[in-house]
C-alpha cells in the first residue's frame, strides 16, 4: 500500500516548532545553561535532540559516559543526571573559553566528582583513554568524525552506543559536492564517507534519526573497531 507520507519532508518547520515548544522544559541548572547558550548563539544541541538524549539516558542508565565536544557543558550536565550511583562522565573540549565556562557550570551543580573535564584535541586525548563506556556522545568537528570513529568503537563496551550529532549538514548531505560552498566541502565529503562506511556495515547496528541536524547511532555488536 502506498504511503503518501514517504514523499513529504521528514521534519517540517511546523513540526520542529511543535517539538521544541510542546515538550516539557528542563529544570534547574540544566535549563539555565540551555537558555544562556540559546540567548548568546552558543552551539548546543537543540531542545528536541536534548529531550531524546534525556529519554535515552534515562532508559539505559549508563555507568560510564564519554563526550567529545563539551561546549559550555549543557549536554554533559543533562546526561550526568542519569548516571548510576558510581557513574562517571568524561568530556573533552579544545577551546579554552568553552572549557572555563563548562568548568564553572559543573561546579555550580556539584558535579566535579562525577564529571572529568579534559582540555585538548580529541585526536590526542582519545588514544590515552582506556574505555569501557556505555555511551559516547560525539558533537565536535564534523570533518573529524570519521577520524575519531575507530577510537570511539575501541572505547565502547560491547552493547554500548555511540551517538554522533549533526550528520545531515543542514540538509545538504546528499547534494552534489560542487553545489556545496568551498569552505565546507571537506565537512560534506567526510560526513558522506562516514555514512557510507557505517550504514552498510554488518559488524555493528546503526540507525539515523532526523532530530536537529541528524543523529547517527551505532551499537557495538562485535569486538572490532572495523566496519
Amino acid at each position: 500500500m502506498l504511503n503518501e507520507m514517504m514523499h513529504r519532508p521528514v521534519v517540517m518547520e511546523t513540526v520542529v516548532k511543535f517539538m521544541r515548544e510542546s515538550q516539557l522544559p528542563f529544570q534547574g541548572q540544566v535549563a539555565e545553561i540551555e537558555a544562556y547558550a540559546n540567548e548568546r548563539g552558543i552551539p548546543i544541541i537543540p531542545h528536541e535532540t536534548a529531550k531524546f538524549i534525556d529519554f535515552f539516558c534515562a532508559t539505559i542508565q549508563p555507568q560510564q559516559i564519554l563526550e567529545i565536544g563539551t561546549a559550555i557543558g549543557f549536554s554533559a550536565s543533562l546526561m550526568a543526571q542519569h548516571l548510576k550511583t558510581q557513574g562517571h562522565l568524561t568530556t573533552i573540549d579544545r577551546y579554552p573559553e568553552m572549557y572555563e565556562r563548562a568548568k564553572a557550570n559543573f561546579a555550580k551543580q556539584d558535579l566535579n566528582d562525577r564529571i572529568e573535564l579534559l582540555e585538548g584535541d580529541a585526536a590526542d586525548i582519545l588514544p590515552s583513554l582506556t574505555g569501557n563506556y556505555d555511551l559516547i556522545f560525539m558533537d565536535s568537528a564534523k570533518a573529524k568524525y570519521i577520524e575519531f570513529l575507530p577510537e570511539c568503537m575501541r572505547l565502547l563496551k560491547m552493547g554500548g552506543v555511540l551517538i554522533i550529532d549533526d550528520v545531515f549538514q543542514g540538509g545538504t548531505i546528499l547534494d552534489d559536492e560542487k553545489e556545496i560552498p568551498k569552505r565546507v566541502r571537506k565537512i560534506h565529503r567526510k560526513l558522506n564517507e562516514l555514512l557510507q562506511l557505517v550504514l552498510p556495515s554488518k559488524n555493528h547496528r546503526s540507525c539515523l534519526i532526523p532530530l536537529g541536524d541528524g543523529l547517527l547511532m551505532i551499537r557495538k555488536e562485535k569486538e572490532t573497531s572495523e566496519f
